[in-house]
């Protein structure tokens, strides 16, 4: 290969069926999480959005509840759409079981999407190893959680860690528990949603040299849709963005999520940008020979042997 054109970052990494890296589609994922509010009947809604859009995957949240709610929160009562409730209650109210996931995950191959889920403890990646999932993800909160870290590097899956409210020295020691070999880096903002300004998209430019055998993507909490376009542009290999049937639907994600019809375009646009990014290669098309024979007045010369011939009129 040409060293002049040669690319330096190559990482690829295997989600179920499909790569993700450079020289692969971006990776799309709607990130479910806990926007279904405990009904069945709102995750399938919410897979058929995200596989009528051309998502790749859809995800969830796992929490064993007992374990990630902190124990003097457990009988602090919340209002909640079922009434008035214990914490500790609500969490299990919103949390699904192993048959909604064997429903789950029935109903995804049926759309021909794949699923999987961002486990927030060791018990939930036991439980999230009973099903084929095509990669594990660390959110934002659990980077700093190296007994989790650990457990989830120890399946032998891909795991995709956000990188939200941490620190480089954070990230650098969750990458070495986890190994570098077998993860996929997310820039993220863990500010729900985010403002444009704290976005910092540059950001993906910073971990991409500083992880260069690491597939870097971008996990999306700001409302609207162009930031993502743009993380594309700088070269995210893979997007998440959290999605929803109504913004206005009780949960605190909703607010910074996206709806169906926005998600249809954000996948439509991907494509576009990302095939509009092409090979870096400057090249003239077959479609500017017609524009060259009517605009160029002086044909110029051959660079090199490598350039098309000029064309005269």
């Amino acid at each position: 290969m040409n060293s002049v054109h040669a690319a330096p970052y190559a990482p690829v990494r295997a989600l179920g069926r499909k790569l993700a890296g450079p020289g692969h589609p971006v990776y799309v994922t709607g990130e479910i999480g806990i926007n279904h509010n405990g009904d069945l009947g709102n995750a399938f809604a919410l897979i058929d959005a995200a596989a009528d859009a051309g998502c790749d995957a859809v995800k969830f949240q796992k929490r064993t509840p007992e374990i990630c709610t902190p124990r003097d929160q457990w009988d602090i009562e919340r209002d909640t759409p079922w009434g008035r409730m214990r914490y500790i209650d609500y969490r299990h109210r919103v949390e699904f079981g192993e048959d909604e996931y064997r429903a789950i995950d029935a109903h995804c191959r049926e759309r021909g999407i794949d699923w999987f889920a961002s486990p927030w403890d060791t018990e939930a990646v036991a439980f999230l190893e009973k099903f084929d999932v095509p990669a594990h993800k660390v959110a934002s909160a659990s980077l700093t959680d190296d007994e989790l870290l650990r457990a989830l590097r120890a399946t032998g899956r891909t795991v995709i860690l956000s990188t939200g409210m941490s620190t480089p020295k954070q990230i650098r020691h969750a990458v070495e528990v986890l190994g570098s070999e077998n993860i996929l880096l997310c820039h993220a903002t863990s500010t729900y949603p985010a403002k444009a300004a704290e976005l910092n998209l540059r950001v993906i430019h910073t971990l991409r040299a500083e992880y260069p055998n690491v597939p870097i993507g971008y996990s999306g909490h700001e409302t609207g849709l162009q930031t993502t376009l743009a993380a594309v542009a700088l070269g995210a290999a893979f997007v998440e963005r959290h999605i929803t049937l109504d913004r206005a639907m009780w949960g605190s994600d909703q607010a910074a999520s996206v709806e169906p019809g926005g998600l249809q375009r954000l996948v439509r646009d991907i494509r576009v940008v990302e095939e509009s990014l092409g090979d870096g290669v400057k090249r003239v098309y077959d479609s500017e020979l017609g524009p060259m024979r009517k605009l160029r007045r002086v044909a110029g010369v051959v660079a090199d042997a490598g350039d098309r011939e000029p064309v005269t009129a």
